[in-house]
């Protein structure tokens, strides 16, 4: 039933995995090697992807959505073993780490305080560049965002996909993914700036609204889809890695939150919006919007002299 769907998605409220491992990767790296180190732990996350996409498609198509939810559950029972013996062979040994302001040895902290605090919030947004690169990733990825929530109407109305060929699509997006995290993005940050890689992936998500805005079939949106994944996964894991370098080491977690909310924010606001969208205006109204909103975003990241700096411990 319906309500019982909605029920089964209230557990959610406490998966954090891929903020959790963030984190992780936040306190032991440096910052100079942080955003390649997000980028290789998107590609684990890529490989998820496909393997889930492909095998959910498939479940759905030969066994129902029922056999679907079960295999779901028990990955989900797997998933908790991991951690559980994690933390019992080795969790009186771990400790938390951050990098220190001159020799860059690894010095125990502890971090106390609210994470659900709106003062705190607001204290962290205060930080130079904070508040206009967090801006910057919301709106820029919002449009795409909202195509992707619709995606699965779209590709049975629009594309005319079938579950299983709809899975297929989504292990193609994890191929990419996992390509652009695990092998781009740790080049990239060794000869540019992240600043530039902010403005580059912007500057692609504009190209990739013209492109949305002009496909009519699934095989286009499948030539635009390698400019798109380039682009979101550059502009989260570069966003992250500025946001985690521009405020303290012990509010790195805390930053890592706040920029994990981006994309629930992005889902109770979309089902809304793009429906709207879709129904009045059509496919093309994604790429139109996308292409308006990171050119502005993208004139703006010229012309601002957003005053970013790193800090130390």
């Amino acid at each position: 039933s319906t309500p019982l769907l909605f029920l089964s998605r209230l557990p959610a409220v406490f998966m954090h995995g891929l903020p959790g491992a963030q984190k992780v990767i936040t306190d032991m790296t440096t910052p100079s090697k942080r955003a390649d180190a997000l980028g290789k732990l998107g590609l684990c996350f890529g490989i998820s992807i496909i393997i889930g996409s492909a095998l959910g498609g498939v479940l759905s198509t030969k066994f129902g959505l029922q056999n679907k939810a079960v295999s779901a559950h028990d990955s989900l029972e797997l998933h908790l073993l991991f951690p559980l013996l994690e933390y019992f062979t080795t969790g009186q040994q771990i400790q938390r780490y951050h990098w220190g302001s001159k020799s860059g040895e690894l010095l125990g902290t502890s971090q106390s305080g609210s994470v659900f605090s709106i003062r705190e919030i607001l204290r962290l947004m205060k930080f130079p560049g904070v508040m206009e690169i967090f801006i910057v990733k919301v709106f820029a990825g919002l449009p795409i965002g909202l195509f992707l929530i619709m995606f699965s109407i779209i590709s049975m109305d629009f594309f005319g996909l079938e579950a299983v060929e709809a899975g297929y699509l989504m292990s193609y997006f994890g191929v990419l993914q996992m390509v652009v995290q695990g092998l781009v993005i740790g080049k990239l940050t060794n000869h540019y700036t992240e600043m530039t890689l902010l403005r580059l992936s912007v500057f692609v998500f504009a190209g990739v609204g013209l492109g949305m805005a002009l496909m009519r079939s699934v095989w286009d949106y499948c030539i635009i889809a390698v400019p798109l994944i380039f682009a979101f996964s550059m502009l989260g894991t570069i966003t992250d890695s500025i946001l985690t370098k521009a405020v303290p080491s012990s509010d790195t977690g805390t930053m890592l939150g706040i920029c994990a909310s981006v994309h629930p924010l992005t889902r109770t606001v979309g089902p809304t919006i793009g429906g709207v969208l879709y129904k009045q205006f059509g496919v093309s109204s994604f790429g139109y919007l996308q292409l308006i909103v990171n050119i502005v975003l993208f004139v703006y990241l010229l012309k601002s002299k957003i005053p970013l700096r790193e800090m130390k411990s």
